[in-house]
């Protein structure tokens, strides 16, 4: 069963697309529902398990990057707050008690190949995020070095990719300069290993905060996850268009064939697009983690 939303009386909360998220106080409690957006539409179904990926994905990352974060625990029992018994068992492997943060109104992007808007972007004007780059590259070629490309953040609505110099405007050019480095040292850990499971991590978005107590830049929200990053097949990996992918694409060429105009409610997802769609997620959790989704 998909879980679309939680409800925990007495606490705050804030919905974004995917998270539910309650202020505890001192802390906060994270719960990746099983909700999926495309074309900037929360759709009216869910994929079952979802949110569980994202969760078992992050902490997976979070285990193996020597980069500080907001993790505290992914245990919700002990916590002093009125849930009943039903959503707290749908509350295991989704949940996550992060320290607060006040977090960089920026995505903070590494891409490694030229691919999504980055491809729209090339077409027009050969260059990404105000980046030059060479002419004649194909649709998913390799980018050497790899591109920092921040966007600004959207709750809903699309994020706006944005120079590097306009990030340095906002947040200063120090505090941009460790997110450039930190976001590359992350991506280039996470490709490597990756490139060893027979996965390419072709781009992916990072999220960083400071600490609300100590100033330490921190990373936080999802990581590396199917929903924040592209990540390909190797095997079938081919410059010159699209590629077989380990996300929500699959979703999105569904919903292209439905002539839905994108400016209204989304129509439901059929079974099949459900069940195939939870299996691609469900893949990328047991090839990068090399053990079995609990869940299944």
């Amino acid at each position: 069963m998909a879980l679309l939303e939680t409800d925990i009386p007495g606490l705050p909360k804030r919905r974004g697309k995917v998270r539910d998220v309650y202020d505890l106080g001192d802390r906060l409690l994270m719960i990746a529902t099983d909700r999926i957006s495309a074309f900037d539409w929360i759709l009216p179904t869910a994929i079952p398990d979802k949110g569980r990926v994202l969760t078992g994905l992050t902490g997976f990352w979070l285990g193996r990057l020597p980069v500080a974060n907001h993790l505290i625990s992914f245990e919700v029992d002990g916590l002093d707050i009125d849930i009943d018994d039903s959503l707290r068992s749908e509350l295991a492997g989704r949940s996550m008690i992060v320290k607060k943060a006040r977090v960089v109104p920026f995505e903070c992007v590494a891409r490694g190949y030229l691919s999504g808007s980055g491809w729209k972007e090339y077409q027009a004007n050969r260059a990404v995020c105000g980046i030059a780059l060479p002419e004649g590259l194909a649709e998913s070629a390799p980018l050497d070095p790899v591109l920092f490309t921040p966007a600004t953040k959207a709750e809903t609505g699309h994020d706006e990719n944005v120079s590097f110099e306009q990030m340095a405007d906002a947040v200063g050019s120090d505090l941009a300069e460790r997110l450039r480095v930190s976001t590359l040292a992350v991506y280039e850990l996470a490709a490597v290993y990756s490139r060893s499971c027979g996965i390419i991590l072709a781009d992916t978005k990072l999220e960083w905060g400071l600490d609300e107590q100590t100033g330490e830049l921190l990373l936080v929200d999802e990581v590396l996850t199917p929903d924040s990053s592209r990540y390909w097949s190797g095997e079938h990996y081919k410059p010159g268009g699209p590629q077989p992918s380990f996300d929500k694409q699959f979703v999105r060429d569904w919903l292209e064939t439905t002539g839905w105009d994108k400016s209204s409610t989304p129509p439901a997802l059929p079974e099949n697009v459900v069940d195939r769609t939870r299996s691609k997620y469900i893949d990328a959790f047991e090839i990068l983690t090399a053990s079995r989704f609990p869940w299944t």
